[in-house]
């Protein structure tokens, strides 16, 4: 199944915040099943507690591409390896279709310097007090293996002296702390110990339940949200509007504009995919990391970890809630009115209504199309708020 926008964009759940546009990051299912037993000899007691039994979540991959199957992208910002942040960048870090232990391509670093082990780390999202079992295949000398930030207690990273020059699987354990939601998995050789490779990483345990569809907020008080979309006209005439009218924003592209003209309280830059592309026909794999990167790169520039992800063109499927959720992101956005390039279109009957999300773009219309928004809002008696004071 996937959603694409259309003439009335369907709340499929809660909802939750705004969408955001990108950091040079270009433009920036459940199924059941049941299982039915003979009725022969079980005794109703037995047949209750059976019956009453939580069901396990099934363990999966929670590592963002951890083949290192998914080809670099050209842009900056995405680095040299999909899905990782290696300390040294490209220099020293980079795919490689040399001798993979599996598919076409592993990690190969080349450290540069005497002081540096060429660490190479994700952000993986995991549930508070539960058990992962991480695991890779490494070559070369001194390779270490670990996840710090986020356990119940310190582990020892796997590592290993030599793999004498074949592969050799590393294999840790870990907690996570009661609370915490995101661990940092890492990878690296040691100093002045020479290049090391690495490939097929698995971070093993249940997964985040999917993220939640929505394109407005369930709400009875008198507000309406303004998000802002990709674009790469930032003009000072739509920063005096929302610094005017204290407007809470949702939006990034330049660091020092949009930490200004999201200054107002409720204000959230928020995560819109890194390069822009119809999710729908990526595998989920390529999903992951086109929501993961950009979470990193806003993360970085902005300190706080985004927590909604807008689909680009509103294009979504199973595969994206649930992609989207391994990012740490809550919900996926769309919206239920539009006032971009001049419009002024509302997806259902009436004036704009309580909780609604309106979709603008960082254009050079932006200012007036934030006017004739506020126009919109006041006729209908809403106010702008920010999100993420509904979020909790």
């Amino acid at each position: 199944m996937s959603t694409r926008m259309s003439p009335r964009p369907s709340a499929l759940g809660s909802g939750h915040l705004p969408a955001r546009l990108s950091t040079r990051l270009p433009a920036l299912t459940a199924s059941a099943a049941l299982l039915v037993a003979g009725l022969a000899a079980v005794p109703a007691h037995a047949a209750e507690a059976t019956a009453a039994a939580p069901t396990a979540a099934p363990t999966v991959n929670l590592a963002t591409n951890p083949g290192f199957e998914i080809p670099a992208s050209s842009l900056a910002d995405w680095g040299s390896v999909p899905g990782w942040r290696c300390s040294g960048g490209p220099a020293e870090a980079a795919l490689t279709t040399a001798a993979p232990h599996s598919g076409t391509s592993a990690l190969a670093v080349a450290p540069a310097g005497d002081e540096s082990t060429g660490e190479c780390v994700q952000t993986v999202s995991v549930q508070p007090g539960t058990t992962y079992t991480a695991s890779a295949w490494v070559r070369g000398k001194f390779v270490f293996l670990g996840a710090t930030g986020g356990t119940d207690r310190p582990t020892a990273p796997a590592w290993t002296e030599s793999t004498n020059g074949g592969w050799q699987k590393l294999t840790t354990r870990f907690t996570a702390a009661p609370g915490a939601t995101t661990v940092k998995l890492s990878v690296h050789g040691w100093y002045q110990q020479g290049p090391f490779a690495v490939d097929d990483v698995r971070v093993d345990g249940p997964a985040p339940a999917p993220a939640t569809a929505a394109a407005s907020v369930p709400t009875s008080d008198k507000v309406v949200f303004f998000t802002v979309d990709d674009g790469w006209q930032t003009t000072p005439e739509a920063e005096q509007v929302i610094a005017a009218n204290k407007l809470p924003m949702a939006a990034a592209n330049n660091p020092d504009y949009f930490r200004r003209v999201t200054a107002a309280p409720g204000s959230s830059i928020q995560d819109h995919s890194v390069s822009h592309t119809d999710l729908t026909t990526l595998s989920p794999a390529a999903q992951q990391v086109e929501i993961c990167d950009a979470r990193d790169s806003l993360t970085r520039l902005f300190g706080t970890a985004p927590t909604v992800f807008r689909p680009p063109y509103f294009a979504w499927n199973a595969d994206t809630l649930q992609a989207a959720a391994n990012c740490g992101m809550r919900t996926v956005l769309t919206a239920d009115a539009d006032f971009s390039w001049g419009a002024s279109n509302i997806w259902h009957e009436g004036t704009l209504s309580p909780g609604d999300v309106v979709l603008m773009h960082w254009t050079d219309t932006l200012a007036d199309d934030l006017r004739r928004a506020l126009a919109a809002a006041e006729v209908a008696g809403l106010k702008p708020a920010g999100l993420a004071s509904y979020l909790r």
